[in-house]
């Protein structure tokens, strides 16, 4: 977008780009989102930056009226994959909280140096002042949200002192934290008694209308493994097993917004915990670009229409991913996961939660690969392959992260034997939020294609699927949905 556009997008405060940039005022000192209600500045009074954290490091501080921090995440990081997009999804995982700029740098393959300077150009800011930003947008909804104490707040946000805590807040916000607190709404977090979830909370976490609630819940629910997932029309509920330890979570939609509830062995997990639900549910996409793209097509204009806001659900563990692939190909949903609830009650640890029905951990590729031959059942060959994976994702010599370079974890996965075209593509349409693959070779799709008046065979879909680039993936979703009643879920 050039200066004009975003200006136009400023004067009709749309809404549609909050979190894609933030404009900065010169008179005021201040930046906002651009459906900020305060009167339109002159344009020669504005200068535009693709992050907050690039605002703060020209010295501008946030808007206490439209708070640009609480919005949904720039859906140019789920598009690109560059290695400031990348980052940036690292970033918001917590990354650099726990492994620090060094860490962050070697997942990329860079050096410090050059990361900063990368990230410097394409994003206005260092990694530092990026995680130092993200820090502080996670400390002020605690602080509104929450009655966690402020020491705990200022180390569950990440901030290594209270000094700078107290320090950042101020600086970002122009507020004391307690001021912030004065702001907060009705105290949602509960202490537990005993059990490994020493603490409970609730957040709202925004989201790009319109959002298919009924759709992301219905695909989730349909493939909930018993113990370790609770679905439901309107919320989802898991276990997972985080940094910090085994966690839980639900999450429900209100109409408006996403309401996490989660439970937590430690407040650091905090971070990665969010932004690992907004990848499950694909909450930073931007519905309305993708809904005009795609109803432009004849064929999908009905279902658009009937169905607008689709998500592309993700995952909150890429290892798990891989392995419920690789046992969900060529069977039905169902039978998938059957295999599924037997591989988890009998590798996976159990876990104390405070909600009911989840009472295991999906279990880790380490135990899958001592432990999977008791439940897995099938062809042979298939049973070695998935504990032959499961063991080079436990020793590290496979490795999967939302973060990865998509052709690079495309040519990973093929060198792997048991590992097709449709495996590999799933796992990047889920883990990596792909939203350009149409896997031709799934039968499923296939017959939605029909059903829609679209051609049957992989090599004609795969034609006509250039048509909706680079949303196919989005496409894609609309074919399944059109495929009643979903019969097989792996290739061809």
């Amino acid at each position: 977008m050039d200066f004009e556009q975003r200006y136009r997008a400023v004067a009709t405060r749309d809404s549609r780009f909050d979190g894609v940039f933030v404009l900065a005022v010169r008179t005021t000192g201040i930046y906002c989102r651009p459906s900020c209600p305060a009167r339109t500045p002159k344009p020669g009074n504005i200068e535009f930056f693709p992050t907050g954290a690039a605002a703060h490091e020209s010295g501008y501080r946030a808007c206490k009226r439209c708070l640009p921090d609480a919005v949904p995440g720039s859906p140019e990081w789920n598009l690109r994959s560059d290695a400031a997009a990348r980052a940036m999804r690292l970033i918001a995982d917590g990354v650099v909280e726990r492994e620090g700029v060094t860490g962050l740098s070697a997942r990329l393959g860079y050096t410090t140096r050059h990361l900063n300077r990368l990230l410097t150009a394409e994003l206005g800011a260092g990694p530092l002042a990026l995680a130092r930003a993200h820090r502080a947008q996670t400390a002020r909804e605690l602080l509104v949200a929450t009655d966690l104490p402020v020491s705990d707040i200022a180390f569950a946000a990440g901030f290594g002192s209270i000094r700078q805590f107290n320090d950042t807040i101020a600086e970002v916000y122009d507020r004391t934290p307690s001021q912030l607190r004065s702001t907060r709404r009705t105290a949602r977090t509960h202490p537990a008694t005993d059990g490994p979830t020493p603490v409970r909370l609730q957040l709202a976490l925004p989201v790009r209308a319109p959002f298919d609630a009924a759709g992301v819940f219905a695909w989730l629910g349909a493939r909930a493994v018993p113990g370790v997932e609770v679905g439901g029309t309107d919320r989802h509920a898991r276990t997972l097993l985080l940094p910090g330890g085994p966690a839980a979570f639900e999450v429900a939609w209100d109409g408006e917004r996403l309401r996490l509830t989660a439970a937590l062995t430690s407040l650091e997990d905090l971070t990665p915990l969010v932004a690992r639900v907004r990848r499950l549910l694909d909450a930073d996409a931007d519905p309305v670009g993708i809904d005009e793209a795609l109803a432009a097509v004849p064929e999908l204009a009905p279902s658009v229409r009937a169905v607008p806001g689709i998500r592309l659900t993700g995952t909150v563990d890429p290892h798990e991913m891989l392995v419920r692939a690789l046992i969900g190909q060529q069977i039905s949903v169902a039978a998938a996961r059957t295999h599924l609830r037997r591989l988890a009650e009998a590798c996976g640890s159990p876990v104390d939660t405070p909600v009911d029905g989840l009472n295991r951990l999906f279990p880790t590729p380490a135990q899958i690969a001592e432990h999977g031959h008791e439940a897995l059942a099938g062809p042979a060959a298939r049973t070695r392959s998935i504990l032959a994976i499961a063991a080079r994702l436990a020793g590290g010599e496979l490795d999967l992260s939302p973060a990865d370079e998509p052709r690079a974890q495309h040519d990973r996965l093929l060198a792997e034997p048991g590992i097709g075209e449709w495996t590999a593509n799933y796992v990047a349409m889920r883990v990596l939020g792909h939203p350009d693959i149409l896997p031709t070779g799934d039968v499923a799709l296939r017959k939605g294609a029909i059903a829609l008046g679209l051609p049957g065979s992989p090599r004609e879909l795969a034609a006509w699927g250039t048509r909706v680039s680079p949303w196919r993936s989005y496409a894609g979703l609309h074919l399944w949905r059109a495929a009643t009643p979903p019969t097989r879920n792996g290739e061809a």
